[in-house]
């Protein structure tokens, strides 16, 4: 990477790393662009070169946080697991990203406050930085290591994504209606529900 990369590369992750900050204390409507462009110590026409607005900003940093998670998940998960199964991968790779939410509650509630459908699509195709995992090269991974043919794979990954997300929320920052480690069973086994509703055997 020549040197006028590297300098692009700094401002992007400045800017990220600032809204991220800005995003989680003041929230995302009490933020304004020139909020985030003096804190990251960037010209406001620099932000314009990255992003459209602060919503397109919200949307890549979701798809680079989330991205930081799922990599490390996968990691975990090559170093851990020697078998492989498309339940028991799934199931795995969802219990490491609600622990990593466990330890970072402000990931959790900014993720969870402006996830949408829409916004979880986009990210499928829009990478933040370079060593963001692709979500489209995951999706079809786990679409492609399940044992039978996948019906409506769209909506089964739709429907896990809400379940966790919804459930996770309440539980992890409130420990309502019981804590996370005390509502995973239940997860994981309704998790299960939706894997086999959508496997043609």
């Amino acid at each position: 990477m020549g040197k006028l990369d590297s300098n692009k590369k700094k401002k992007e992750t400045s800017l990220l790393d600032t809204a991220f900050e800005l995003f989680t204390t003041k929230g995302l409507t009490k933020t304004s662009i020139s909020d985030i462009v003096s804190k990251a110590g960037v010209a406001k026409g620099t932000f314009y070169l990255y992003f459209k607005d602060k919503y397109d900003l919200r949307n890549h940093l979701i798809s680079h946080k989330s991205s930081q998670m799922f990599r490390k998940a996968i990691v975990q998960m090559k170093v851990e697991k020697k078998e492989h199964d498309f339940e028991s991968d799934i199931i795995f790779v969802v219990d490491n990203i609600i622990n990593q939410l466990c330890e970072n509650k402000s990931t959790l509630s900014f993720i969870s406050k402006n996830l949408s459908w829409g916004v979880f699509k986009n990210a499928l195709t829009t990478k933040a930085s370079e060593k963001d995992v692709d979500f489209a090269d995951v999706y079809n991974m786990i679409i492609e290591n399940a044992p039978n043919t996948v019906k409506d794979p769209e909506i089964m990954v739709y429907m896990i994504i809400e379940l966790v997300s919804s459930t996770c929320y309440s539980a992890i920052l409130y420990s309502e209606p019981c804590d996370m480690q005390t509502l995973k069973p239940y997860l994981y086994g309704s998790i299960k529900h939706i894997l086999h509703d959508h496997i043609e055997y």
